[in-house]
């Protein structure tokens, strides 16, 4: 048979093979070799199960791409193959191909997840009657082999297996006793000693997918409790749903004795128990409000908490206790509530984790910049500077798809740091902010500072993208790369090197409001100024020792051009 070079040719191209005839060994004792058409992917009238499954096989071992691609490629071309009329049906097709995979061994695990995940999407478009009536026969007989102690098969796709061919505990006993009577209790004993082998090997999901499939409802609370304590909260979770309201009330019950509040939240939620539980839903909705809180993420919180007078008072106090008293006044006003004046001046007495302060960076000057005068100015002192630190802010993207633009750029010297309106000048003074900002940004005598830096230049390039500004770099060194673990973002590493973190309650505020507060001024001032503290940190601590390699290390994280932002970390250049 020649090889067809139409349809076919596309799976070898995409995993590495060529368009040659594959050349498949025979298991028989004469070792001839036959040559398998790339035609047969692409009709599969007279092609059988075993070959085809050789045929995959010899696709998946010459493939040079990595085990994950050839899986979804194999996987979309079996799917392609089921629509090609395999002879006597597509679901028989596969039910055959899983009686014979067990013969590729180690191969049978992957291939057969494989078959199933193409059935899968291929029955959504539907297929004859007759053919799944005998494809789900043949793989209720590959079950029953299982369960009497052949294992040709993993438990994991043997469930596969029940639910994609729709197999229940009906189809199971007619074909245990085909000329008998029906005999339940037998049956029932058949799936049961299986279901123990199941539970020895603590295989949880395994068997709820199995008594959902086959509607057993036997098992009680003890078998709830026992998946509790193995952590195995998705099966729990899926089992008490199939059992119903009274279980999922046991399983919410266990989960707040267990201080699970959010998994017992998102259940109650998710089965529409709110009535039921009031104060846990009380408590994951203000468990919630607060981690939104801790990340700055108060605009959301507060789309969340807007119907709800009570929840609005919690954020209330999250806001004074994180000491972001405009976010206090803001919700007050907002939503006219009341009482908080005293509880106001008590914050201010409250004892809280301290942050650093401006007058600790000895920053002189903060200074706004949003007309062309003020930027000229700013330019021609940053030119004066060896080292500069770098940041920007723009307005969070609460919802899928926005894209705010980057709102101000930040750039500090050893003194003063210049907040540059960036919305307000890209659009009164483009030309202008376009020639100062090169003048800084493709210098290579001013070393820029920034944390993750070429992440906050590729949104300034997407944000802006006429200025030719933002397109490369000169001199940047990315702090965060000199220290390889993680610290828990700049704060963190500020309190690391410098003994206190920073305050960023405000990193998620609105950005684009003119004027911005002080405070949100100051937040954004310390970004920038900490990177040159840092940095003289580091500095300092490799000129005291002797060791050259040591000393030249933060050096060789410069980045002395840089372009093409979408893949930056490869051109980390030694200096």
């Amino acid at each position: 048979m020649e090889a067809d070079t139409g349809k076919g040719n596309f799976i070898f191209s995409t995993m590495g093979v060529d368009d040659k005839t594959l050349k498949l060994s025979t298991c028989g004792v004469t070792h001839q070799e036959w040559s398998i058409s790339l035609h047969a992917y692409s009709d599969l009238t007279n092609v059988s199960p075993v070959v085809f499954l050789y045929l995959l096989k010899e696709c998946y071992v010459y493939g040079t791409c990595k085990a994950t691609a050839k899986f979804f490629v194999l996987q979309h071309q079996v799917l392609k193959a089921l629509h090609n009329t395999p002879r006597p049906g597509p679901a028989v097709f596969v039910a055959r191909c899983l009686s014979l995979l067990p013969m590729l061994e180690s191969y049978c695990e992957g291939f057969s997840h494989l078959m199933i995940a193409a059935l899968r999407r291929f029955l959504k478009t539907g297929t004859t009657q007759e053919d799944l009536l005998e494809a789900k026969l043949l793989a209720t007989q590959l079950f029953i082999i299982a369960v009497r102690g052949n294992k040709l098969h993993d438990d994991r796709i043997l469930v596969k297996i029940l639910e994609v061919f729709n197999i229940k505990f009906t189809d199971i006993k007619e074909v245990m006793f085909p000329s008998e009577e029906k005999n339940d209790s037998f049956t029932k004993a058949y799936i049961e000693q299986y279901i123990s082998k199941l539970l020895e090997s603590q295989s949880y999901m395994a068997v709820v997918t199995l008594l959902e499939q086959l509607s057993i409802c036997q098992y009680r609370e003890p078998f709830l409790h026992t998946m509790l304590e193995s952590k195995e909260y998705k099966a729990a979770e899926k089992w008490a749903t199939f059992m119903g309201k009274q279980m999922l009330c046991v399983l919410i019950r266990e989960y707040v004795d267990r201080k699970l509040v959010k998994q017992a939240y998102e259940l109650i939620m998710k089965n529409n128990l709110r009535e039921e539980f009031p104060e846990v839903y009380q408590m994951g909705k203000e468990s919630s409000l607060k981690k939104l809180a801790e990340k700055g993420c108060w605009d959301i919180a507060e789309m969340k908490a807007k119907s709800d007078s009570k929840l609005l008072e919690y954020l209330v106090y999250l806001a004074m206790e994180a000491g972001y008293s405009e976010k206090v006044d803001e919700l007050c006003d907002r939503y006219s509530l009341k009482g908080f004046m005293k509880a106001k001046e008590a914050e201010a007495s409250l004892s809280r984790i301290r942050y650093l302060h401006r007058d600790e960076l000895a920053i002189d000057d903060i200074i706004w910049v949003d007309e062309s005068v003020g930027l000229h100015e700013a330019t021609c002192h940053i030119e004066g500077c060896k080292v500069i630190g770098l940041d920007c802010e723009w307005k969070p993207n609460y919802e899928r798809g926005s894209k705010n633009k980057v709102s101000i750029m930040q750039i500090a010297s050893e003194k003063i740091v210049f907040i540059i309106d960036l919305i307000k000048l890209s659009h009164d003074a483009p030309a202008a902010l376009d020639s100062c900002l090169i003048r800084i940004f493709h210098s290579p005598r001013i070393l820029k500072l920034g944390y993750n830096f070429q992440c906050d230049m590729k949104q300034l390039a997407q944000s802006y993208e006429d200025f030719d500004c933002f397109k490369h770099f000169e001199m940047l060194l990315d702090i965060q790369n000199i220290f390889k673990e993680p610290r828990g973002g700049l704060s963190g590493l500020t309190k690391e090197v410098l003994g206190v973190g920073l305050d960023k309650t405000r990193r998620n505020s609105n950005w684009e409001e003119r004027p911005l507060t002080r405070n949100q001024l100051e937040y954004a001032a310390l970004d920038a100024a900490v990177l040159i503290h840092i940095f003289r940190h580091v500095s300092n601590q490799s000129q005291s020792t002797t060791n050259d390699h040591t000393q030249m290390e933060w050096k060789s994280h410069i980045i002395s051009h840089g372009g093409n932002l979408g893949n930056t970390k490869n051109k980390v250049n030694s200096k």
